[in-house]
């Protein structure tokens, strides 16, 4: 389930309409944006399968008019450490200058008949701003099918500190255009911030 929208009190609704611990997560959510004005918003719910265990998830993404602030709170089961259930719940707070890469991939049915505003099945939102990053190597090679000499490795970095996966099937057709919007809006944040008019 994902919510989207442009105010504070927007913010508040959509994470109450979650269900998932609204008073937890919006306490979390409100201490990280402060009194700075909500721009836009994404709550994005999952509910994921670990061998026996159903585990819930909630992020919550806020766009304000300086900063990017991501949160994250996830369901524990009771354990060593807890004899009774309990939740974690994590703020991070991003000056949209520090933003290097806001990228969202699109998986559309049936691209030969595309028609221009059809939605996608499902979209992936990435965003990158240095604090995690994937780094995949592999060994170098020459053009030699025979060369045996050791070339080091070649490989590539990439941006990875959140990713957000929704679709049309497991989280509905609004939640896609939801996620659509927030990463159009923090795309267009992110441009203006680089390039002040």
């Amino acid at each position: 389930m994902a919510k989207t929208g442009t105010t504070t009190q927007g913010l508040r609704a959509a994470i109450e309409r979650s269900g998932y611990y609204p008073t937890l997560v919006a306490e979390a959510v409100q201490a990280a944006v402060g009194s700075e004005p909500v721009v836009s918003y994404l709550v994005h719910q999952e509910t994921t399968f670990d061998a026996n265990e159903v585990r819930r998830h909630v992020t919550v993404l806020v766009l304000t008019g300086t900063r990017f602030i991501v949160s994250h709170t996830d369901e524990q089961a009771a354990d060593a450490t807890s004899p009774s259930p309990y939740a974690t719940t994590s703020t991070e707070s991003v000056k949209l200058g520090r933003i290097s890469s806001v990228v969202l991939s699109r998986v559309v049915a049936n691209p030969e008949s595309y028609t221009p505003g059809q939605l996608p099945r499902e979209v992936v939102l990435t965003i990158g701003w240095g604090a995690v990053a994937r780094l995949d190597l592999e060994p170098a090679a020459c053009g030699d099918p025979n060369c045996e000499a050791d070339h080091g490795y070649t490989g590539s970095s990439t941006a990875d500190d959140l990713s957000l996966r929704v679709s049309e099937a497991g989280d509905g057709p609004d939640s896609v255009r939801e996620t659509l919007a927030f990463a159009q809006a923090l795309s267009e944040a992110t441009a203006a911030t680089t390039n002040p008019r």
